[in-house]
């Protein structure tokens, strides 16, 4: 019988076949449990290993979870993760970075191609008894028309890809990369520039202290009155309500947001109710491939955590050097 437990602290999704064969492979023992804040501490205390969606993962949680090892993310991100508390205390945070690169880079296409060719509002308007194109005036072809891609990463990388293969120029920043270079082919130009010059900006950023906000009001301003801004990252990236006044005023084009600063979004929140905008409810991550993947990855990193195997994806190296581990 295995001495290591996992627990699911909560997750959405309708099964969890993957993780039960993933366990069963590493002969570790699996609980699944739905965890509200108030009860996550008890449902934890006697877990090696934990997967996480939403739970908030903080010191004071960690700390009630005297046995815990290793944290596995369903995802990328890790924002809910307080990923310092946990190297200070030797448990290691893993997740999956690249499990949905194609899923989430054909999703921003999606929304961009929907935006330019004003696809969603001309369904609307043939289901509620008009056929008149101009509805949805103006309308764009991606050829001579320039795409920004804000962060280089695996996702964005992707999405400039498929973005030029449609015929777009497309021009990219990221905080790690010079600008004046290329990148797997992509011209890199400064923040300013990519805000100013994108008839497409796509969002692919991790959520983190220094990209909180970083479209605001400023850079709404300087963009094309005909730029589309695509969000399939995270929704704090944007600020929200900056984002609907440009939206209400014509400052910007349309918006395909996948991604939401408050999650669900309401159906009586404002940009809801703007026909220059698409909406997903954080579907990106979504295919049957990358569903099935995302979940077998997350158990396995922390299988390999708890056998003394080094994970594939491990976001605190040092957390395996803390003496609670090598002692």
């Amino acid at each position: 019988m295995t001495d290591h437990t996992v627990v699911i602290t909560e997750c959405d999704h309708d099964g969890f076949d993957p993780e039960s064969a993933e366990a069963a492979k590493n002969d570790l023992t699996l609980r699944i449990e739905q965890s509200t804040p108030e009860d996550l501490v008890a449902n934890i205390q006697d877990a090696d290993g934990i997967l996480v969606q939403y739970s908030q993962i903080t010191a004071d949680v960690m700390d009630q979870a005297p046995r815990l090892r290793a944290i596995g993310r369903y995802g990328v991100g890790v924002d809910t993760v307080d990923i310092d508390a946990a190297t200070d205390r030797g448990i290691a945070v893993t997740n999956v970075p690249d499990y949905g690169t194609e899923a989430v880079s054909d999703h921003a296409i999606g929304l961009a191609v929907s935006l330019a060719r004003g696809i969603p509002l001309l369904d609307r308007s043939i289901r509620a008894g008009q056929y008149d194109v101009s509805l949805a005036k103006p309308l764009f072809q991606m050829t001579d028309r320039t795409f920004g891609v804000l962060g280089l990463g695996r996702i964005g990388t992707a999405t400039a890809r498929k973005a030029a293969g449609l015929g777009y120029r497309v021009i990219g920043h990221d905080f790690g990369i010079e600008s004046g270079t290329r990148h797997h082919g992509v011209e890199v130009v400064s923040f300013e520039e990519l805000i100013e010059q994108s008839q497409v900006l796509s969002v692919h950023v991790p959520l983190t202290e220094h990209t909180r906000g970083m479209i605001g009001r400023d850079q709404l301003a300087a963009m094309r009155s005909d730029a589309l801004l695509v969000n399939t990252a995270r929704g704090g990236i944007i600020d929200t309500d900056a984002l609907v006044e440009a939206l209400r005023a014509g400052g910007i084009g349309g918006a395909g947001i996948d991604c939401h600063e408050q999650e669900p979004l309401p159906a009586t929140h404002p940009i809801a109710a703007l026909d220059n905008v698409v909406l997903t409810p954080h579907a990106a991550w979504y295919t049957e491939q990358s569903y099935v993947e995302l979940k077998r990855r997350t158990l396995e990193g922390v299988a390999d955590v708890l056998a003394g195997r080094s994970p594939r994806n491990l976001l605190n190296p040092a957390a395996l050097d803390h003496p609670r581990v090598i002692g």
